[in-house]
C-alpha cells in the first residue's frame, strides 16, 4: 500500500487540484475515522470524570495527530511520516503543558496532560495506518486510567511509613519573644549532643507574648526515642515554654 500511495507535488497543475484518489481517499477517511472512534472512547472517559481535559480535546488531538501523520505519509513518503511523527511527539508537549497547574504544593493536570499526549500517539498510529495497534494503544491508556485508578487509592490510604518515605523532621521550642536567640542557641545545643544536623531553624508563629521556633533537621530518618529525649531535655529549661517534635513525608 506504501509503495502504490501518490505523493503531493507542489508543481501539480490546476486541473489536479481538485481531482481525487479513491483508494488514497478511503484509506485516509479509514484512518481519521479510526482516530475519532477511539479519541472518543479515551475522552468519553475524562470527560465522565470531569477532567479539564475531556471529550472534545481528547477527539481532536487523536484527529490532529492522525491527520498530520497521514498528511505526511501522503506528501512524503516514509521520510515525510517520521519528520510529522516527531512533530507531533514535540509539538504536543506545549499543549499538555497548558493543563499542569501549581496549586501551593501540589501539581495538578499532570495525568491529563499525560492522557493527552497518549491521545496524540493513538492518532500518529491512526494516521500511520497502524488501526490495531492504535486500538491496543487505546485499551492501555484507559486501563491505566481506569483499573489503576482502585490500587492507587489503596496505596494512598496507607499509613505513611516514616521507614520507607524520605521525611521531614523539626524540633519545635516554644519561648517569649525576647529569648529567642537563646531558644536557638538551645536547639543547636540539644541536637548535636545526639549528632543530629540542622538544615535551617524557622520561625513558625511570632506573638506578643510567645514565639514558635522549628530547627528543620537535615536526615531524613532519625529515632522516635532521641527526639522525645531531646525535646525533655528542651522542657526543663525555665525560660521554654514548650517544645515538641514533628515529621511529615517531604513533597
Amino acid at each position: 500500500m506504501g509503495n502504490a500511495m501518490p505523493t503531493i507535488s507542489a508543481a501539480r497543475p490546476v486541473s489536479e487540484l481538485f481531482s481525487v484518489d479513491p483508494a488514497a481517499l478511503t484509506t485516509s477517511a479509514v484512518c481519521l475515522g479510526a482516530a475519532f472512534v477511539l479519541g472518543v472512547a479515551i475522552g468519553l472517559e475524562r470527560q465522565w470524570r470531569q477532567r479539564s481535559a475531556g471529550l472534545r480535546t481528547n477527539v481532536l488531538v487523536a484527529l490532529g495527530a492522525a491527520a498530520f501523520v497521514d498528511l505526511g505519509l501522503r506528501a512524503g513518503g516514509s521520510d515525510g511520516l517520521l519528520r510529522v511523527i516527531s512533530y507531533v511527539v514535540s509539538g504536543i508537549g506545549f499543549l499538555g503543558a497548558g493543563v499542569i497547574m501549581k496549586d501551593g504544593p501540589q501539581v495538578r493536570g499532570l495525568n491529563t496532560a499525560a492522557t493527552l499526549w497518549a491521545s496524540a500517539a493513538v492518532g500518529a498510529f491512526a494516521g500511520a495506518r497502524l488501526i490495531v495497534e492504535a486500538g491496543m494503544v487505546t485499551l492501555f491508556v484507559l486501563a491505566g486510567n481506569t483499573l489503576l485508578r482502585p490500587l492507587v487509592e489503596f496505596v494512598d490510604r496507607r499509613p505513611l511509613s516514616h521507614g520507607a518515605t524520605e521525611s521531614l523532621y523539626r524540633v519545635h521550642l516554644t519561648c517569649a519573644p525576647d529569648r529567642i536567640a537563646m531558644g536557638r542557641d538551645l536547639l543547636f545545643e540539644e541536637l548535636d549532643k545526639f549528632h543530629y544536623p540542622i538544615r535551617e531553624i524557622e520561625t513558625l508563629a511570632h506573638h506578643d507574648d510567645a514565639v514558635e521556633l522549628a530547627a528543620v533537621l537535615v536526615p531524613s530518618s532519625a529515632k522516635a526515642t532521641d527526639l522525645d529525649t531531646i525535646t525533655d531535655h528542651l522542657a526543663r529549661h525555665h525560660e521554654v515554654i514548650g517544645a515538641t517534635w514533628t515529621v511529615s513525608s517531604t513533597s
